[in-house]
């Protein structure tokens, strides 16, 4: 029952980790992007924002797997999510993993909830 919990958490670092080290590695060659998604990308890369953006996700996805700095990866991974779900509704005009990104970040966040009570009071 204990991994049955803990899988939100660690499907949530491997796709970060995975998918974060392929930004720096390619090691799973991406499609070429067409239309918003080329204009929205032509503007991240050559200010290497996106750079900053795959650290972190590699950060994060990183401090999931470390027990005691859990719960502040969660937090700090909810605004990256909501940002792909953003991306994937207003650029991409596809809902797709943003999703189930965002509903494993809210199962895993509620299950930790008891780190988070002292934020709320």
């Amino acid at each position: 029952m204990n991994i049955l919990k803990q899988a939100p958490t660690f499907l949530l670092a491997f796709v970060f980790v995975v998918f974060g080290a392929n930004y720096f590695f390619n090691f799973m060659p991406m499609p070429e992007p067409t239309g918003n998604v080329k204009a929205f990308f032509d503007l991240f890369y050559p200010t290497k924002y996106l750079l900053v953006i795959k650290t972190l996700e590699v950060v994060v996805g990183l401090l999931l797997l470390y027990k005691p700095l859990r719960a502040l990866g969660l937090l700090l991974l909810a605004p990256i999510v909501v940002n792909i779900l953003l991306f994937e509704l207003l650029i991409a005009q596809a809902p797709g993993i943003g999703v189930l990104l965002l509903l494993l970040n809210g199962i895993a966040i509620y299950q930790h909830k008891e780190k988070y009570i002292h934020i709320l009071k």
